[in-house]
């Protein structure tokens, strides 16, 4: 009698071993959030991503990466170093599009959208000392335009033939990120910096209590001659401390992209949880009050992913 449990036993015990190893064990999912430097505003936004998502969606850890921002993060989500990341509408049509000069060796076929965002402001600022007030107040100068083949210096080579004009026009050309141009401006070692960001970005703040600037204008004409993505936009007076009137500029939607190799699950939970989480992104940064579900599946130079396309159907916005 005994053998005969031991008998049942060790069958039961195999038939709840096959019963275990049926049920699928869920992995972990990882999302690696790429954003920008630390003083713009991709990286705020991405740390409340990264939080939002670490929170709401089920068996997910999530990490922040701080990065040179649109070209970097689209070549980083094509190897699949990323989920998720912050990109310049127009670096993703070069990405799509294989723009070697733009920092892209080859066409970027994985790239997917979750959604448009807010618009990047070009923004020029100098030294009320250095005498600029106008774009061809630049001839002579030195300019910071942004890392080298990031969004933003991308945007200023762009600005540059617009206008017909050329780096080789400025007293110096140097390539440094916002925080950097900044702290050069406060120490006398350069007129001016172009940041391509959301309004209110810190590191011109930062300059702007620290020293009188001139906010300077792009020509409306410009956003014409360059057309999609770039559109005519305004700099609100009172944007930065000191800025008494509205400044004409440009204007280019950033783009949240991902890759083909995200699943759609995971591709409409981080679409979802980004729209039913808009007040924490705004806590983190003002520009995310222009995030909108209205207009995020609109106009975008590269495929929606389809999990992103699942959660805009359900939403009656396609």
């Amino acid at each position: 009698m005994l053998h005969l449990k031991s008998k049942l036993f060790a069958a039961g015990a195999v038939a709840i071993g096959v019963a275990l190893a049926a049920v699928p064990v869920k992995a972990e999912q990882f999302i690696n959030v790429l954003t920008g430097g630390t003083s713009g505003v991709y990286y705020p936004l991405g740390v409340a991503l990264s939080e939002i998502y670490g929170k709401s969606i089920k068996d997910v850890r999530t990490q922040v990466q701080a990065t040179k921002a649109s070209v970097e993060n689209l070549n980083l989500l094509q190897q699949g170093k990323g989920e998720i990341g912050f990109a310049l509408g127009d670096s993703v049509k070069a990405a799509w599009e294989g723009d070697t000069e733009a920092g892209f060796s080859k066409k970027l076929d994985k790239l997917r959208a979750i959604a448009a965002i807010y618009p990047n402001y070009v923004q020029i600022v100098a030294a009320k000392e250095s005498g600029i007030s106008s774009f061809t107040d630049l001839k002579g100068k030195s300019l910071s335009v942004g890392a080298p083949k990031s969004g933003t210096e991308l945007n200023a080579r762009a600005i540059f033939g617009a206008l017909g004009m050329s780096y080789q026009d400025l007293g110096k050309t140097e390539y440094l990120p916002f925080g950097e141009s900044v702290e050069l401006i406060k120490n006398r070692q350069l007129d001016a910096t172009l940041q391509s960001a959301g309004l209110g970005v810190a590191s011109i703040k930062d300059l702007a209590v620290s020293l009188p600037i001139t906010v300077v204008a792009v020509p409306a004409d410009v956003a014409e001659k360059l057309g999609a993505p770039f559109q005519a936009a305004t700099i609100p007076a009172g944007t930065y401390e000191g800025q008494s009137a509205d400044v004409p500029t440009l204007a280019i939607t950033n783009i949240l992209v991902t890759n083909s190799d995200v699943s759609d699950d995971l591709a409409y939970e981080m679409t979802k949880q980004l729209f039913d989480n808009l007040d924490q992104m705004t806590a983190a940064h003002a520009a995310a009050k222009a995030i909108s579900a209205d207009s995020a599946a609109k106009g975008l130079p590269i495929p929606l992913h389809p999990g992103a396309e699942r959660y805009y159907k359900e939403k009656g916005l396609m």
